[in-house]
């Protein structure tokens, strides 16, 4: 498959990337890997293997790092595959539904440890306003039976079911997307650095070309997940997935629903504060000091990235 590529985009990734790369191999589509500034061995491992390495000195975040990638190879089809995830067979499935002009993006599924498809992941449908308030103020934890939860990840779809289907939000750890939506949509968007919420933007804006991404269940990828932000501090984590939130509520959503976001968030983040300081101490003050006041700041309609790209990075 000399028109296919796969781009691995790795951050102190030792630990899975081979295993990663042996299956992906297989395949017989040209292996892009775009190194985030890894500390570990994770160059020195992907060196033994015949695939194509850019080792950034710096963190360019998952979005930067996949548009570098895309830019870098000359293939038509480009699959995003995590480096825990293990392909399980050939991509050729995902390679047939995206020659439809009709569809913008196809999607493998993801299979967790117990061998079963890791459902509320692999696939969901777009976050709305009322379902990123209960995320924040910790009501879908409290009870995810709700409807909102229930439906915003999908568990009401037969994941067993191996027929091809449209789908809003699968994960971007096994989707595969053409060369030419990329260039309409001017690639993945920079601005939320250095993950999360970035393949829900993307999704977002394939659909809003009329396109359609399918969800492909005969194409599998054993996942084990978080393996990178696992080393990530608490605090660094909240810090970066908030703020993404807040930019994604802010792009996407009307201006009274980016005010409910918001409120939510203040909301959250002091309740948050108050559970957390008996066992973090002044971690915690920081940190939710910190996002109280970004969603302040959005919610007033400054959030201090307004010079920050809306659109993704330059092709």
């Amino acid at each position: 498959m000399n028109d296919t590529a796969i781009l691995i985009v790795t951050y102190n990734s030792a630990e899975v990337i081979g295993a990663c790369l042996e299956a992906a191999l297989r395949t017989g589509a040209e292996i892009w890997v775009i190194d985030n500034g890894s500390v570990d061995t994770t160059g020195a491992v992907v060196a033994r293997y015949p695939v194509h390495l850019i080792l950034n000195k710096l963190n360019h975040g998952f979005a930067g790092a996949v548009n570098q990638g895309v830019r870098a190879c000359q293939a038509t089809y480009l699959l995003l595959l995590n480096p825990d995830a293990v392909l399980t067979g050939g991509i050729e499935k995902l390679r047939a539904e995206c020659q439809s002009a009709g569809i913008g993006a196809a999607a493998g599924m993801l299979i967790g440890e117990t061998g079963l498809p890791q459902a509320g992941f692999t696939v969901r449908r777009l976050p709305t306003a009322a379902i990123l308030s209960f995320e924040v103020l910790g009501l879908n934890r409290l009870f995810p039976r709700n409807p909102l939860n229930w439906r915003f990840r999908c568990f009401d779809l037969d994941l067993n079911d191996t027929a091809n289907r449209v789908v809003e939000q699968p994960a971007g750890a096994l989707l595969m997307f053409r060369r030419d939506v990329w260039q309409i949509l001017h690639g993945f968007d920079e601005q939320f650095y250095p993950l999360w919420f970035e393949d829900v933007d993307f999704c977002v804006r394939i659909q809003s070309l009329g396109k359609a991404i399918l969800l492909v269940p005969k194409v599998t990828a054993k996942h084990t997940g978080a393996h990178s932000i696992l080393n990530m501090a608490l605090e660094i984590r909240e810090s970066y997935w908030y703020g993404n939130l807040l930019k994604y509520a802010t792009k996407h959503f009307s201006p009274s629903e980016r005010k409910l976001v918001c409120v939510s968030v203040v909301l959250g983040a002091v309740l948050r504060f108050f559970n957390g300081l008996p066992s973090r101490g002044m971690k915690d003050v920081v940190v939710w000091r910190s996002v109280g006041q970004l969603a302040i700041r959005c919610f007033s309609g400054r959030p201090g990235w307004e010079n920050e790209s809306n659109g993704g990075a330059s092709v």
